[in-house]
């Protein structure tokens, strides 16, 4: 087996909403497609793979170091000593001549590969990804539900409480139990005008709501919202401050008592156990939301997985940042706490199948082959351009 081309592109996934720190007006994505020598009723099979939102696209480093390494090399480096696609000898080989250090944007164009590699490599086993994770990497024994939130509540020009509210009860009438909004955006008592519009849909239980500050909050403001948001009982209280300012995040969780949420802007293993050492996050109540699709793909997400179990963690205490497809697989595999949903936003890469159900907050996972993009028609079609 061996990769005859990859093609690379970029398309836009931009919205007019914001978040408390910027909007997405110019934002787009990386895409990619390896094409494989493996034929499968006369077609080659291709593995698909993208960025996850939040971060622009990383063409630069793919085009002059990430997939020259790939493509340049030697015959079976790239593969198991059984002949199989290994996606963990093809990220050595992608990471070679890399130093430590400076994550940033390369971790994310490794993550688009790595994405990819994956997705072709359940593909040739004819599997679902899920299946091919958990008997390669997990006990062979996935979840077949995972839970699921609906994250929105963005900022927008002439979004009102009432526009707020209705957003809510749409994603409850999908199936979801647990919704998330944006905060940090707007003066504290504004928040909390909002955060009440919420609750009132949903019968006042703070428990089904999380919020979102996006790392805009300074270690005073942190404070103060959080004796302002205590008395809801919320979900979580997520990235409140800078994801890398990790005493702030470490008093914070001495002041307040309720679950926080950190972990989408860390991009390495590195990054993620010097949150546990010194973030001061709490395995008994704390969730990690590192995005395998931003941190180097599942072949690094599966070293912080480990080193979290180091640290006396629980995988059902992440629950990934994005809000796509590759996450879900990824969740019911290693049996993580739930994946994050973006009904309808950052299109067409978000979301999950167009046929996936949310039933009760949870959504199965479905059999087709490698990550199931194929079952999203308006991305198919531009994945498919991007190498026909």
């Amino acid at each position: 087996m061996r990769i005859v081309s990859a093609h690379e592109g970029v398309i836009p996934i931009s919205s007019s909403m914001s978040n408390a720190f910027i909007d997405f007006s110019t934002m787009d994505c990386s895409i990619l497609a390896l094409v494989s020598d493996v034929i499968v009723d006369g077609k080659p099979l291709v593995g698909y793979g993208f960025n996850s939102n939040g971060r622009y696209s990383a063409g630069e480093i793919l085009r002059r170091r990430i997939l020259p390494r790939l493509m340049d090399a030697p015959e079976g480096a790239i593969l198991d000593e059984g002949g199989d696609l290994s996606p963990s000898r093809a990220w050595d080989t992608m990471m070679r001549n890399e130093k430590p250090g400076g994550h940033g944007e390369r971790s994310v164009a490794v993550g688009v590969v790595d994405m990819a590699l994956h997705d072709l490599a359940a593909k040739i086993a004819g599997v679902p990804l899920y299946r091919w994770i958990s008997d390669h990497y997990g006990d062979g024994d996935p979840d077949d539900s995972v839970f699921v939130y609906a994250a929105g509540g963005y900022y927008a020009p002439g979004k009102s409480d009432g526009h707020l509210q209705d957003e809510m009860r749409r994603f409850l009438a999908a199936g979801y139990d647990v919704v998330k909004m944006k905060i940090g955006g707007a003066p504290l008592a504004d928040d909390l005008r909002r955060i009440e519009a919420v609750l009132e849909v949903l019968d006042g239980d703070g428990s089904r709501l999380a919020v979102d500050v996006n790392g805009r909050f300074d270690l005073d403001t942190a404070l103060e919202y959080a004796k302002a948001l205590d008395p809801y009982g919320l979900f979580w209280y997520e990235e409140v401050g800078d994801p890398l300012d990790y005493r702030l995040n470490a008093t914070l969780s001495e002041h307040y008592e309720n679950p926080i949420a950190t972990g989408e802007n860390l991009f390495s293993l590195q990054d993620a156990r010097n949150l546990v050492r010194y973030g001061g996050m709490r395995p008994d109540r704390d969730y990690i939301q590192v995005d395998p699709a931003l941190s180097y793909g599942l072949v690094e997400y599966r070293r912080i997985q480990d080193m979290l179990a180091q640290h006396g963690w629980s995988s059902r205490r992440c629950i990934p940042h994005g809000g796509h497809q590759f996450s879900l697989h990824i969740a019911a595999a290693l049996k993580l706490g739930g994946n994050e949903s973006y009904p309808g936003e950052f299109q067409p890469t978000g979301g999950f199948a167009d046929d996936a159900v949310v039933d009760g907050g949870r959504v199965a996972l479905d059999d087709r082959p490698g990550i199931g993009f194929e079952g999203k028609a308006n991305f198919l079609k531009v994945l498919r351009e991007l190498h026909e």
